[in-house]
């Protein structure tokens, strides 16, 4: 089993997983750093639990904005078993859309869950 940062899990979740329009792509990437019980907490779209959940969640939220590009605006910070990343997203060469926060628990170099938070645009 692969162990990964948990900077490098932050920033794959945000590119590999929810930025990837590859369902076969993404959903190697989703086994590849989430746990088999991982949970993502959206605040639109409600709890989901395990693989198969994520990366159906993904996929609906990939769908809606094809083009979208997610976007660090800081590197992502490293807390004990935690972490977060701050992004914005939105098409290339245009404002962002959108911006939020994401803050992951990582148990043995995997994500166990990830929060999203939306926040205000910089």
């Amino acid at each position: 089993m692969s162990r990964f940062s948990t900077s490098t899990l932050m920033l794959r979740n945000l590119n590999d997983v929810f930025g990837e329009s590859d369902p076969v792509r993404r959903r190697a990437v989703v086994d590849e750093i989430f746990h088999e019980d991982a949970v993502f907490y959206d605040p639109n779209k409600g709890v989901h639990r395990g693989r198969d959940e994520i990366d159906r969640i993904a996929g609906v939220i990939k769908a809606t904005h094809p083009d979208f590009q997610y976007q660090p605006i800081a590197p992502p910070e490293e807390l004990g078993d935690g972490g977060r990343v701050r992004w914005v997203s939105g098409s290339p060469g245009k404002a962002p859309a959108y911006a939020g926060t994401d803050f992951i628990i990582a148990r043995d170099g995997r994500i166990a869950a990830v929060y999203l938070f939306f926040d205000k645009l910089p």
